[in-house]
């Protein structure tokens, strides 16, 4: 007999367990966690909104959000660094299981500034084709962005394969993943 298994299934509620990582002079992006709902209001600004997911959520090879924008940056070439604007990202940090556990309850910084770490962006933004594999500017060969809409407005539900995309991206097997969430005007 061959088990299946467990089904994992977990929505990671936006409150007030959520962290905001400034940079430089760019940070007026205004971040309201209100009944399990992200809202971010940004004019120019570059911060990101995290949090580490539940360490039963880190052999996850799905994940899935909801996203809403209603005023769009213009389109980007999102290889350039300082030209790479977009409406959102969400962050998947993908680490070994022995340099996740080391990095447990770490700054974002020392996250992704980890040679261990693989970093999927899910970008919505940007001229670039839908499911194409990017460079990151910031990351170099540690970071990947895939882009999921290119820019615009509306409300959209995306669902993405981690295992899949690291695949993709960087060859071979994922490891361990905590994943984040950046939200950069």
């Amino acid at each position: 007999m061959i088990a299946a298994p467990a089904v994992i299934a977990e929505q990671i509620s936006f409150n007030k367990s959520w962290k905001e990582q400034k940079f430089s002079l760019f940070f007026r992006n205004k971040y309201n966690f209100k009944g399990g709902t992200l809202c971010v209001a940004s004019d120019g600004a570059v911060t990101m909104a995290y949090r580490a997911v539940p360490e039963v959520l880190w052999v996850a090879s799905k994940a899935s959000w909801k996203w809403n924008v209603t005023e769009s940056v213009p389109a980007t070439d999102l290889r350039k660094k300082g030209g790479d604007d977009r409406n959102l990202a969400m962050y998947a940090a993908l680490l070994p299981e022995a340099e996740a556990q080391k990095l447990k309850g770490a700054s974002i910084r020392k996250l992704l500034g980890s040679n261990a770490a693989r970093v999927l962006v899910y970008v919505w933004g940007g001229d670039h084709g839908r499911g194409q594999i990017l460079g990151s500017p910031y990351l170099g060969n540690r970071g990947k962005r895939v882009v999921l809409r290119n820019e615009g407005t509306g409300s959209h539900l995306e669902s993405v394969n981690l295992a899949n995309d690291y695949k993709r991206a960087f060859g071979g097997a994922k490891g361990c993943s905590c994943w984040y969430r950046d939200l950069c005007g």
